[in-house]
């Protein structure tokens, strides 16, 4: 009676560990699915933060360029899209081909000087390289956490409670090479051509060598 009491009570331990240890796998997923919830949500509000600049970068534009229709066009169109995206690897699409998009504005904006050295311009371009930083910073934080997460629910124990619990796996934000670059735009005045010498009166230039001395 007493060895199967001890059985008894050695299979309920045994259970109990099992289901403290299930129980503690479970909660590191939970927490690791919170960590990259939170992660994305840095990305999503930089990308916010870009698609509320863009209209007044184009308007700021069309105001010395209001001929240039088709660059304004494709910079709404990639800023809808973004806005409208859903998961990560959309938004990431959007977002690159809005870089490309802003590229092209900014090609624009080079041709005029004045709105170059236009102070509003100059702030949207800070603060829109100031969001792109932030991006790029999100985007490994995010990045991290999801190869952590993906990585748990891929391998055993985990992937056994994941399976179990509908643990889905999370969409890695990716930049393309060409997009991680903030279109760079210089404000500098263009330099003035040099001058060319004046011609001789005979439509010649004048000669480098001394004269020589004359002749006794």
């Amino acid at each position: 009676m007493l060895g199967a009491i001890i059985a008894i009570a050695v299979i309920l331990g045994i259970l109990i560990l099992l289901a403290l240890f299930l129980v503690a796998i479970y909660n590191g997923l939970v927490r690791s699915r919170v960590r990259t919830r939170e992660a994305w949500s840095g990305i999503d509000v930089q990308l916010k933060r870009r698609a509320d600049l863009v209209p007044n970068l184009v308007e700021t534009v069309r105001g010395y360029a209001s001929h240039e229709r088709e660059v304004f066009e494709e910079v709404t169109r990639a800023r809808s899209a973004l806005q409208q995206a859903g998961g990560a690897a959309e938004a990431a699409n959007a977002n690159n081909m809005l870089s490309q998009a802003l590229g092209r504005l900014f090609a624009v904006a080079e041709a005029y000087p004045q709105l170059r050295a236009s102070e509003n311009f100059m702030d949207l371009q800070n603060e829109l390289s100031d969001i792109e930083e932030k991006i790029a910073f999100a985007r490994q934080f995010y990045n991290r956490n999801v190869t952590d997460f993906n990585t748990r629910i891929q391998t055993v124990p985990d992937t056994f409670i994941a399976n179990l619990f509908g643990f889905q796996p999370f969409e890695f934000f990716e930049a393309e090479e060409e997009a991680r670059e903030v279109p760079a735009v210089s404000f500098a005045p263009p330099s003035a051509p040099a001058t060319p010498p004046s011609p001789t009166p005979s439509g010649k230039q004048p000669s480098s060598s001394p004269p020589s001395p004359p002749q006794t």
